[in-house]
């Protein structure tokens, strides 16, 4: 795969996908874009945004959210899956960001990492969030990476690193949008594939 076909595969793809939002997208402030990310693992984006909404009604920032009881924001929170776990990663996560950045979200994927709840996933969406070059790889760009032959790797962090050297640091952060959006809006899988085996033939 060279670095000009995959654009051109990038391109068609961006043509074909859906215009939703997306859980980590148009928040006030990098807190909420953080916690919404948080949030939005192996949850549906459109209930993950409308949870948010509610929360950050009572809970805006760090401050306000580090001393927040678990069970008041359980309750908020409750249509998400994994809304117990996400409760105590989130409620950790604002008393760091506290204690240790004044509430203020650093914007470096070595100090994101060491935040409770924040994975490479969640650290790489957030900082291309803040026009940041990086690539966050889920399960739809995972998969739309390895069909298209962007990569043969087995392991998200290889995903990553085989699409960091495949495209331009300017499409970075066009990537996991327009995959996620391109990968929900064609929930078959079979239509999907038919449709990514059709771009596959500009190689």
């Amino acid at each position: 795969m060279n670095t000009q076909t995959a654009i051109t595969q990038f391109k068609k793809i961006n043509k074909l996908k859906g215009d939703m939002r997306l859980a980590a997208e148009a928040w006030r402030t990098p807190f909420q874009t953080l916690i919404s990310t948080i949030l939005s693992a192996r949850s549906l984006d459109e209930t993950t945004i409308k949870v948010c909404k509610i929360l950050f009604k009572k809970y805006p920032n760090a401050k306000a959210l580090a001393k927040a009881k678990s069970s008041d924001i359980q309750k908020i929170i409750r249509p998400i899956n994994f809304y117990r776990n996400k409760t105590k990663s989130i409620t950790n996560c604002a008393k760091v960001l506290q204690e240790k950045y004044k509430g203020k979200i650093p914007n470096d994927y070595n100090k994101l990492i060491e935040l409770p709840g924040v994975g490479s996933k969640t650290a790489n969406v957030f900082l291309s969030e803040q026009g940041i070059h990086a690539i966050g790889v889920d399960t739809h760009i995972y998969y739309i990476s390895r069909h298209l032959g962007w990569s043969k790797s087995n392991k998200p962090e290889g995903v990553e690193e085989d699409l960091r050297k495949l495209f331009p640091k300017s499409y970075w952060i066009k990537l996991n949008p327009t995959l996620v959006r391109f990968g929900k809006k064609y929930t078959s899988r079979r239509e999907k594939n038919e449709l990514l085996d059709e771009i596959n033939i500009l190689k």
